[in-house]
């Protein structure tokens, strides 16, 4: 059967209407998955960067050591291009009252906190210009606090 003159070609202008939307919703899944995916490696490496560091052993672990436990643990982070090092920020831990005698700190809390820059790479500029005051990149953080044992 033969289409008629008026509706031919009513389906790629549909299609036209439609890949926008359709690009939208696929780019914001993916986007904002990412988003939550940074923001569970940011929560679990201050845990872990807790937990090495409250555990029971002697000479307790310095700032530095813990540190390096977390950055460790960031290797998964979806950065786009950044570098590991550049994003990543740990504001604490809170050093211990004394790293040698190793019985004096049990019950005393340990913090740490890391902080990651995550820069948008679809919506970033989008969302500046809808809301006035979003900020690309956004900072991810997370907050630990475990009592040396």
């Amino acid at each position: 059967m033969k289409m008629p003159l008026k509706q031919k070609g009513a389906e790629i202008v549909e299609f036209v209407l439609i890949l926008p939307v359709l690009l939208f919703i696929v780019f914001g899944i993916l986007e904002f998955g990412i988003v939550l995916y940074d923001n569970a490696i940011i929560t679990n490496a201050s845990r872990e960067g807790a937990r090495s560091g409250v555990a029971f052993k002697c000479p307790l672990l310095t700032t530095a050591e813990i540190e390096t436990v977390v950055i460790n643990y960031t290797t998964g982070l979806i950065s786009f291009g950044a570098t590991r090092a550049d994003p990543i920020t740990i504001v604490s831990p809170t050093p211990p009252t004394t790293i040698t005698n190793c019985g004096a700190n049990s019950g005393t809390p340990l913090t740490v906190t890391v902080s990651y820059s995550y820069r948008f790479l679809v919506f970033g500029n989008l969302f500046g210009l809808l809301m006035p005051g979003f900020s690309n990149p956004i900072v991810l953080s997370a907050t630990t606090v475990m009592n040396y044992e």
